[in-house]
C-alpha cells in the first residue's frame, strides 16, 4: 500500500506530546481542500500538510487520515498494516460490506476502524445523515465482531471524528419539531454543536465507538491558521490518539 507519508529525507512522526501544531495542520488542510486552495500544498514537500498531501486522494478530512497514520507508525505500527478508503472495506453484519476512513489489519487481525467527518453547512440535514451514518455503521461493525465476523481479532477500536465549522448559524439554538413526544431535555434549545457534541459523547458512553474526537473551527481563523476549539474534555483529539495508540500497543 502507499505510504501516506513518507518519513523518509527527514521528515519527522508526530509526537502526542506537542500534538497541537499537527492538528492545526489537519485543520487548515480541511479548510484549504473546501476552498479549492489545496494544490499548492498537494505540490509542495516542504510542509508536513504538503508531504501528506502529495498521495491522498483529495479529500477534506485527509489531513487527519494522513496524521492518524503517522501517530499508529510511531507506535509500531507497520504501513502497510494501515489501510485508507477501498482498501479498508470491512464486513458487517446487517450489510455485506463497508468502506472505511482508516482500518488496521495487522497479521490478518482487525485492530482499528475509524471514520472521521465534517460539517460546514447545511447544518440540519448533515447532522442527521452524520447522525445515522455513525450509528448504523458502528453498530453494524460490533454486532460483525460479536458473531465472530473478524476472529481470531480482538475488539477493534472503532473510532469517530467530527469536525464542525464554528459559525453563527451552527452556534445558534435551534427549535425542535415535538408532534407526538417531548424530545430529550439535553436537546431543547441546543445548537447544531451542541447536538454534534452529544452525538459523539453518548457513542463513547454507550459504547458504540471506543474513542470519539469533536473539534471546531472557524473559516477565516482555520484557513489562515488552522485555529480549532474542543467544547468537550472528553472529546478532545489527543485522548482519542492516546486511547487508540494504547489499544493498538497492547495488539502488536
Amino acid at each position: 500500500m502507499t505510504s501516506l507519508f513518507d518519513t523518509e529525507g527527514g521528515a519527522d512522526l508526530p509526537s502526542l506530546d506537542n500534538i497541537g501544531p499537527e492538528i492545526e495542520s489537519a485543520v487548515q488542510f480541511f479548510w484549504e481542500t473546501l476552498q479549492g486552495q489545496a494544490e499548492d500544498q498537494r505540490a509542495s514537500a516542504d510542509t508536513t500538510r504538503g508531504r501528506r498531501a502529495q498521495v491522498l486522494g483529495g479529500g477534506q478530512m485527509d489531513g487527519f487520515a494522513g496524521l492518524v497514520e503517522d501517530l499508529l507508525v510511531a507506535e509500531g505500527v507497520p504501513r502497510e498494516s494501515v489501510e485508507h478508503d477501498y482498501q479498508a472495506t470491512l464486513p458487517g453484519f446487517f450489510r455485506h460490506e463497508k468502506e472505511w476512513d482508516t482500518a488496521v489489519v495487522h497479521e490478518e487481525e482487525l485492530l482499528v476502524a475509524i471514520e472521521y467527518k465534517s460539517i460546514a453547512s447545511s447544518f440540519g440535514n448533515n447532522l442527521n445523515n452524520r447522525s445515522e451514518e455513525a450509528i448504523g455503521s458502528n453498530t453494524d461493525l460490533l454486532e460483525a465482531y460479536e458473531e465472530g465476523v473478524f476472529a481470531p481479532s480482538p475488539q477493534p477500536f472503532v473510532g469517530y471524528l467530527l469536525l464542525m465549522a464554528d459559525s453563527e448559524d451552527s452556534n445558534a439554538p435551534v427549535g425542535l419539531r415535538e408532534p407526538n413526544f417531548d424530545a430529550d431535555e439535553e436537546f431543547q434549545g441546543a445548537s447544531y454543536a451542541r447536538r454534534a457534541e452529544l452525538l459523539c459523547l453518548r457513542m463513547v458512553r454507550k459504547r458504540l465507538v471506543s474513542g470519539a474526537a469533536f473539534l471546531m473551527s472557524g473559516e477565516e481563523e482555520g484557513l489562515a491558521a488552522g485555529a480549532f476549539t474542543e467544547p468537550n474534555e472528553e472529546l478532545r483529539f489527543e485522548r482519542f490518539a492516546r486511547e487508540l495508540t494504547s489499544h493498538v500497543s497492547a495488539h502488536l
